[in-house]
């Protein structure tokens, strides 16, 4: 009988066949690969006394202007503690919460990673990292936290070396004092006494399970940030190290979480928002990135309290307050960026973006005395439209002919808008970024008016360059930076840019002494020459002074985050009551400068503006402090304001009351005490009937005058 021929095999389970044996090799040749990679970065580890003392990140000792130290930043260690040293309690918690199979892989846990796969495949996103605690004292040591598969692949490498050469014990020794906790504390020891008060040798149950519960997110999870979320997570590390075997459930109940005491946190001073804004300069300014630097600035410690003092005492309630003083070579010499730092780090001097009403005229009048207008010329004040835009003067009224320094001393917006329409408002919008503006800057013809947003900052840089006569001002903070000793890096002060002519210079400057000495800025005088200008956005939303004296230029905003509305808020108020309060004692050991322009008055039949006396904004707004344009630039419809009354046809009981000395008296003694530094009388204001507090004023004329017999003011 014949043998039966076995049946062909199938091409496609010889397809099989030869792939899976393909696999195999393939397979084999990389765990041949892998066992060889891992050998060649054992050999390349660094021993573990090395590994001990490499450091984690660079510390940073910030000085001030005359040596002292401000701050001390970056990374905090405390005392190493061996591993027997290190409480019990502590390595439970640790391996709980974060790597339970710590003891039995070989420093990856592909259980780990299939579990991080799924939760993966379910959630849509990465949820868990399946990472160990032999890959993250590798990544800590070695490398970075990027996402990349290629950092992945090279952690896992060097994962399975670091089982290789050391020991378990001696892999969580390096992960207890070496893994960031959150807060610049490096190590169980820091980190205990950062939050606790007392080293890591003597942590209890709930001490340890707040430490441990830290490493998954520090800033989240922190003590200090958000002692519920610690106390959470604590819980949750608690009952990880119950289900693990390390702890009863008793143990676990009679931990207290909730009871721990906080060691005090020290307190922090509004200098933080200056080191906070001069310190990530530091990227550019130098390579160094791990010996430890000492960074000298430019910082005051006597002007900073001064200003921090000048905002607090102030800045109205509710409100926030900003301020920044610039030296004549644009060194930083105070910087307040709130009234609070521990509770609120928001940088308001530098981060944020207001309008500055009618402060931004600075651009406008030095774009008109760059075209060849005179403090002196003379321009017609009188109602004006531009494209369908029509401002009004604060007083609601117009006066005819004026000159330049009077329209400017009293803020008068229809002056400012036909200076915008004749030198162009793209010029303006020029001039201000020359003189640093970074912000956007519209075009509108509303522009003129201060509609667009800036920082101070950049405001008080354009006051300073000002002051410089014309040439370019650039804030800085960083004198110097030594490293081990030695200077890599020295600030030189660039004054090779000139931004206007100086004779430019001086006229403005001659226009913003009238602004301090008779205008809108006159609660801003200090019993030396100031030259500035007041600031104040509709509704009463910011209000800024910037202005400077005897080679200081100091800006101050006011206004509320949210920019609601602040009762009384003016830019020749609480602003210039603050810019008096803080330069009165940081200019007085600096002799007095007189500047190239003495002051001139202004034309004194002309009844100035509303916030002269009461306070209104000065950026366009009508009667109650309505703005004329929107947020847009654009136009918006005011009720007609009634017609002013005749004194003449008053009865007797309602006449204002005429002042007892004559107007060329008054006069006489205005002259004398605006030009007289011994005898800083203010000016008496023309009569008025004063309103209740908070009642809309209601203003009363004055009669005008013969030409020759002008009242004072």
């Amino acid at each position: 009988m014949a043998r039966k021929r076995p049946a062909p095999r199938s091409p496609w389970r010889r397809r099989f066949g030869i792939t899976l044996k393909i696999l195999i090799a393939l397979g084999l040749l990389g765990l041949g690969a892998l066992a060889v990679a891992v050998y060649v970065a054992r050999a390349q580890l660094p021993s573990f006394e090395e590994l001990k003392s490499s450091p984690n990140g660079q510390m940073i000792r910030v000085h001030a202007s005359d040596g002292s130290i401000i701050v001390s930043l970056g990374p905090s260690y405390g005392e190493w503690l061996s591993y027997r040293a290190i409480p019990a309690v502590m390595r439970d918690a640790t391996i709980a919460v974060e790597d339970r199979r710590f003891r039995s892989h070989p420093g990856v846990d592909p259980i780990g990673i299939a579990r991080s796969v799924m939760i993966r495949y379910e959630r849509g996103r990465w949820i868990q990292g399946g990472s160990t605690i032999t890959q993250q004292i590798t990544r800590t040591i070695f490398l970075n936290n990027q996402k990349k598969f290629g950092r992945k692949f090279r952690e896992w490498i060097l994962s399975l070396a670091m089982e290789r050469k050391f020991s378990k014990d001696q892999i969580l020794e390096l992960y207890l004092n070496k893994v960031y906790y959150g807060g610049g504390a490096y190590g169980i020891d820091a980190a205990a006494r950062k939050f606790f008060g007392h080293g890591a040798g003597d942590l209890s149950l709930a001490e340890a399970a707040v430490i441990a519960g830290l490493v998954k997110a520090p800033s989240n999870y922190s003590p200090t940030a958000d002692a519920d979320a610690a106390v959470g997570r604590a819980g949750v590390v608690i009952q990880q190290m119950v289900r693990n075997g390390y702890i009863s459930q008793g143990q676990a109940a009679a931990a207290d979480p909730e009871g721990l005491k906080l060691a005090p946190t020290p307190p922090q001073n509004s200098a933080r928002y200056f080191t906070d804004w001069a310190l990530p300069q530091l990227d550019t300014l130098i390579d160094e990135t791990q010996a430890p630097l000492e960074v000298w600035t430019t910082i005051d410690p006597a002007m900073q309290r001064q200003a921090d003092e000048a905002i607090r005492a102030n800045a109205p309630a509710g409100a926030q307050g900003a301020l920044v003083s610039l030296d004549r070579d644009g060194a930083v010499r105070a910087m307040v960026g709130g009234k609070d730092y521990v509770t609120s780090i928001y940088n308001r001097a530098t981060q944020a973006v207001r309008q500055p009403g009618s402060s931004f005229k600075l651009f406008v009048y030095l774009a008109a005395l760059e075209a060849g207008h005179k403090p002196e010329d003379t321009v017609v004040d009188e109602p004006v439209t531009i494209d369908g835009w029509s401002p009004r003067n604060d007083s609601r009224r117009n006066s005819g002919n004026v000159t330049l320094r009077t329209a400017f001393a009293y803020s008068l917006n229809t002056v400012a808008a036909k200076l915008g329409q004749e030198v162009g408002f793209t010029t303006i919008a020029d001039m201000a970024r020359r003189f640093g503006i970074s912000t956007p800057v519209n075009t509108h013809p509303s522009m003129v008016l201060g509609t667009s947003d800036v920082r101070l900052i950049d405001m008080t840089r354009a006051f300073a360059s000002v002051a410089a006569k014309g040439v370019a001002v650039v804030p800085y903070g960083i004198v110097r930076v030594t490293a081990n000793g030695e200077t890599i890096y020295t600030h030189e002060v660039d004054r090779s840019r000139v931004l206007v002519a100086p004779y430019v210079a001086a006229e403005m400057t001659d226009l913003l002494q009238t602004a301090v000495n008779t205008g809108t800025g006159r609660q801003a005088q200090i019993g030396r020459p100031v030259a500035g200008k007041t600031g104040t956005t509709s509704s009463s939303k910011d209000g800024w002074f910037l202005g400077f004296s005897s080679g200081l230029t100091t800006g101050v905003w006011m206004g509320r985050d949210d920019a609601r509305p602040i009762s009384g808020l003016h830019g020749g108020t609480a602003p210039a009551r603050a810019f008096a309060a803080f330069m009165k004692p940081a200019t007085a050991s600096r002799p007095i400068e007189q500047f190239d322009t003495q002051v001139t008055l202004p034309e004194w039949q002309l009844e100035p503006d509303e916030e002269s006396y009461f306070g209104t904004p000065d950026n366009g707004g009508g009667a109650g402090g309505t703005p004329l344009v929107d947020e847009n630039g654009n136009p918006i419809e005011q009720p007609v304001a009634p017609a002013p009354v005749d004194p003449a046809t008053q009865p007797e009981g309602d006449r204002p009351v005429a002042p007892e000395r004559t107007p060329q008296q008054q006069l006489d003694d205005l002259i004398d005490s605006v030009t007289n530094p011994d005898d800083r009388r203010q000016p008496a204001p023309p009569v008025r009937q004063q309103p209740p507090r908070n009642t809309p004023p209601t203003v009363q004329p004055v009669p005008r005058q013969p030409s020759d017999d002008r009242p004072t003011q």
